[in-house]
This record gives C-alpha cells, structure tokens and sequence, in this order.
C-alpha cells in the first residue's frame, strides 16, 4: 500500500512540475512552487508530519527530476528547484528542515545517478538549493541547515 501511494506521489509531483513548466517562462520558480505545493497536499493531515515529509521528499523530486528529463529543462535546474521546494515546503508544515534537506539531497543524488547525470553536480546544486531555502527562511534556519549538512557530508566520507 505504503509504495502505491509514494508512486502517486511521484506522478503527481511529475506532472504537477511539468504544468509548471509549460505554464511559465521562470523555470526555476514553477519548480519551486510546484514542489512545495505537491509537498504541502501531500502531507496534510498526517499525524506525523516529520516522516511523511521526508518519504514524500523522496518521490516528489524523482517526479520533478522525470519532468525536466521530459520536457528538455535542465536537470540540475529542477534538482536544485525541487530541493528548494521542499526545504520550503517543510517549513510551511512544521517538518524538520534539516532532515528534510539532507534527505531531499541523498534522493536527488540517488536519482541523478539513475538517470545518469553527474551525481557530484547534482549534489552541488542539491546543496545550493537547500542552503538558499533556509537562507529564505531565516538566519537560524540557515544555520542550522548548514550544520547538519556539514554533519551529513562528514559522515558519509567517513
């Protein structure tokens, strides 16, 4: 049940960033608020916003990755765009943002691979966006998003 619904997810977010797309000239922000707004319907009214946000994160940004792929737009772009997206999107609804940033920025290094694309580019411009979200945000959310990725990074070249 749990993997039907994370599928639809993904569809939706697909063709939710495809619209998007085609329904502006700004890229990067139809992306950003596509992906928030598929965030935002996805998780409301769970009870444990926290885990929803990162499972949804995961299929939300192989949805936005498969709509750039679709429509020509430039992958790093929607990686960047869809992180943003969601790092914003989580604050809206109360998630940890820095969770959801690194999980968010493993996925879109995970799902560049699979399409392959350049997976230290993808985790550059993963990183970028969830910095700028956070900065977005506010101060102390940066800070804080700053610190767990350097914890996350450090754990992974261990």
């Amino acid at each position: 049940m749990a993997k039907s619904i994370l599928s639809k997810i993904s569809r939706a977010a697909r063709w939710a960033v495809i619209g998007a797309i085609k329904g502006t000239e700004d890229t990067a922000t139809a992306i950003v608020n596509a992906v928030s707004d598929v965030l935002l319907v996805t998780v409301d009214g769970v009870a444990q916003v926290a885990v929803a946000t990162e499972k949804a994160a995961s299929q939300i940004l192989v949805g936005a990755i498969q709509a750039a792929t679709e429509t020509g737009e430039d992958v790093f772009l929607a990686i960047k765009s869809a992180v943003k997206g969601l790092v914003k999107g989580a604050s809206e609804v109360g998630a940890d943002v820095g969770k959801t940033a690194v999980a968010a920025i493993d996925r879109a290094v995970k799902a560049a691979g699979e399409i392959g694309a350049d997976t230290a580019e993808a985790l550059e411009h993963a990183t970028t966006g969830a910095i700028e979200a956070a900065e977005e945000i506010g101060s102390d959310t940066a800070q804080a998003v700053r610190k767990v990725l350097k914890t996350a990074v450090k754990g992974k070249n261990r």
